[in-house]
């Protein structure tokens, strides 16, 4: 009889007390080597003539900048002595005030903390300086009305004299003309606007640096500044946070390092300069982030090593131990180089002294299988974050089965949560379709696969949806454990219940989550907001836009009234077949069409009423 991998993990039942999960934040603790270029942007940045320095940490989604930011940040804490560190949230602050005033506010804060006596006055004038310039924001980039004050001096050139400010070209004209733009908001402007009466915005930015440079010459230290999640932010916030660091803080002794994923800056950067061309971007870019450094991509070895320590960790409860394992697979992975093969489940049982225990060994064997198909697949390609929440998924599912006494195991949970992740949800629902119909709902045409039949001789009998996955189906069939001689019917169940557990979650990419959004509200079948939300979207992507849709979809069940959130969901479907699948399967379980979605479906080709 097949052991569970449930049991693996956690033990005898009667020793069982919940199920264990991975958080989704990132970690001060090194699971994929990610040290090496911690320690390669730490080395930069102790280096005096490098400084001042702004760097890049790029990588898409859930790669693991934010967890490289912290291991550099750990890096220098090694030498405490000489910087001083501060990590800024550009997403935490994008909705509650001018981003180039929160960096400014949040950097003099903590100048003013690490400052001796001596420098403290000086460290909290800065936040008077912020003020003076918060007020421009406030008054010439919509803060003004956002506040219901008085906008009637809002000139445009009053708003032409404030770009020149902010891009370092002002004179007394663009002064006098912000000044008479302020008109009426003086007042409500709670002092603000009369302290920077005194002086105009270039004398004010040169005080500002000037105060700025006195107080980290003073420290003697290094100013660290980590800005992470700049990619989740607005494209003006974002634009804004990065204009910060070029005007205010580009200061000696002083480094940057932006965690961002470049193409979505790339995309504001567009966004707010109004479709400049692919060159000007570049140098844009180019010039506010010196050197960029790319997480990089991880390969068959790091998500092996990966899964041995989350597979691992409720089996070894020993923390010195865990610890152990971790350093071992970290060495080996630096040194992969020079070993002519891979590290063995031996090896890695003999670090760790546990030769014999089979418990662990087959955590291990099952990582082993699972790896080289986290790392190839395309839906996954070894996301970090990505694996995470697949074994989530597959914890929460065996969970349930345990619950409600389902005959399912782990193992068989975690393959079939595999296929649902590395294909689509059109290939899913086929799969699902497949077992509902077979008899006692084992697949008929897995056992000769199973047993060796290539699958490019035998893709005939496999549901037409599969076809473009058939790399990976491949690969799948042989996975243990097998499926031919199992009921999975209790699996379709399982998994059509925990739909909204899947691998849908808030940290989706934006482009979905921005797609989504406005599909949802698409006033007209020929808005361009909607257009251009669908043109945006990556490969892939559309499929994750429709499943996002229909699940609004479905918490509304009234469909006597025209509805806005299904002509998004239309668009999507004429620009995409595989989106199209989905929604006409969701279509098909409205009981009744009303005469208004029959109109607005009657052209669509995969409707049928």
């Amino acid at each position: 009889m097949r052991k569970s991998i449930f049991l693996q993990l956690h033990g005898a039942p009667g020793a069982f007390k919940g199920f264990s999960m991975w958080a989704d934040t990132d970690t001060d603790l090194d699971f994929l080597n990610y040290s090496e270029v911690a320690e390669l942007i730490a080395d930069m940045i102790a280096r005096k003539d490098l400084l001042p320095l702004s760097l890049g940490v790029f990588g898409s989604w859930g790669v693991g900048k934010s967890s490289t930011l912290r291991l550099v940040a750990n890096e220098l804490g090694k030498h405490e002595q000489n910087y001083l560190v501060i990590t800024f949230d550009a997403w935490l602050y994008q909705d509650f005030d001018d981003a180039r005033a929160a960096l400014m506010s949040v950097i003099a804060s903590e100048l003013t903390k690490a400052s001796p006596p001596d420098l403290a006055e000086k460290a909290k004038s800065l936040f008077g300086r912020i003020n003076k310039l918060r007020a421009l924001s406030l008054l010439l980039e919509g803060g003004a009305l956002a506040m219901g004050l008085p906008t009637f001096g809002l000139i445009t050139r009053g708003l032409e004299g404030a770009r020149d400010v902010v891009a370092g070209t002002s004179d007394k004209e663009d002064y006098e003309a912000i000044k008479a733009a302020a008109g009426d908001a003086k007042e409500k402007a709670s002092g603000l606007v009369g302290s920077v009466s005194e002086k105009g915005p270039p004398e004010e930015i040169a005080a500002f640096r000037s105060e700025f440079g006195e107080v980290l010459a003073g420290l003697g230290k290094t100013l660290v500044v980590f800005i992470d999640n700049l990619d989740r932010c607005l494209p003006e916030n974002a634009i804004h946070t990065l204009e910060a660091v070029r005007l205010f803080l580009f200061m000696p002794s002083t480094a940057f390092v932006i965690g961002a994923d470049e193409d979505m800056i790339r995309h504001a950067v567009a966004r707010h300069f109004k479709d400049p061309g692919e060159k000007q971007v570049t140098d844009y870019l180019d010039k506010l982030i010196q050197i960029p450094v790319r997480v990089p991509r991880i390969g068959v070895q790091e998500v092996r090593a990966y899964l041995f320590l989350l597979l691992t960790r409720d089996v070894i409860a020993d923390e010195q131990l865990r610890e152990r394992l971790r350093s071992y697979l970290i060495e080996r992975l630096r040194e992969s180089w020079k070993h002519g093969a891979p590290f063995t489940i031996d090896d890695v049982l003999k670090s760790v002294g546990r030769e014999g225990d089979d418990t662990l060994r087959q955590s291990l064997e099952m990582a082993n299988r699972m790896a080289p198909l986290l790392a190839h697949a395309s839906r996954v390609q070894g996301n970090p974050r990505i694996v995470k929440r697949l074994l989530n998924v597959v914890r929460m599912r065996a969970s349930i089965a345990k619950k409600r006494r389902m005959p399912l195991d782990e193992a068989i949970i975690a393959k079939l949560a595999l296929f649902e992740r590395c294909t689509d949800a059109v290939a899913t629902e086929a799969l699902h379709e497949v077992i509902s119909v077979s008899p006692g709902g084992k697949i008929e045409f897995l056992p000769a696969f199973e047993r060796g039949e290539p699958v490019e001789e035998g893709k005939s009998k496999l549901p037409e949806a599969w076809q473009k996955h058939l790399p990976f189906v491949a690969d799948w069939v042989r996975l243990e454990p097998t499926l031919a001689d199992v009921d999975l019917r209790p699996a379709v169940y399982l998994a059509r219940e925990t739909v909204p557990v899947r691998f849908v979650s808030s940290a989706t990419p934006p482009q979905v989550t921005h797609a989504i959004d406005e599909l949802l509200r698409t006033a007209t079948l020929s808005s361009r907001a909607a257009a251009n939300a669908i043109a945006g979207l990556s490969a892939g992507q559309d499929i994750m836009v429709m499943e996002g849709i229909v699940a609004q979809l479905r918490k509304n069940p009234d469909w006597s009234k025209t509805r806005s959130d299904l002509r998004g969901a239309v668009l999507l479907s004429r620009s995409s077949p595989d989106a199209a699948k989905i929604l006409s399967r969701f279509i098909q379980t409205v009981p009744q069409h009303p005469p208004w979605m029959r109109t607005m479906l009657k052209d669509e080709t995969w409707y049928g009423s």
